[in-house]
């Protein structure tokens, strides 16, 4: 009876993994996805750098915007002028400038005065 278990033993660790190694490689597989330097860490930072250099492009189109501004407001002596009708609301020697009051301002004025006729 001796001879049944041997072999049995024997067959049963031919088919046995070995614990150790699949442990290490169980270990490194994780340490490769989820460690510091690991793809998912590299897949966020592709991310980041893919959103900082759509940052950058924009900053740089409004660099660009406003040097040309300053070129403008440096060299330009009509640009600088219709800034200031249009910011400022100035007027040019011997113009004259004629305000007429909204539709809406002008009928709050007729509701707000009391009827005098007796």
């Amino acid at each position: 009876m001796a001879g049944p278990k041997a072999n049995s033993s024997a067959r049963s660790s031919g088919r046995r993994i070995p614990l150790v190694p699949v442990v290490i490689i169980l270990l490194i597989l994780g340490a490769g996805l989820f460690g510091e330097k690991g793809a998912l860490r590299m897949l966020q930072a592709r991310r980041q750098k893919s959103d900082l250099d759509r940052q950058v492009a924009e900053k740089q189109e409004v660099n660009r915007v406003l040097k040309q501004e300053i070129n403008l407001l440096t060299t330009d002596r009509n640009y600088i002028e219709a800034l200031a009708r249009k910011e400022l609301g100035m007027v040019g020697d011997g113009e004259v400038v004629y305000q007429f009051p909204s539709e809406k301002s002008a009928s709050d004025e007729v509701e707000a005065k009391p009827s005098t006729n007796p």
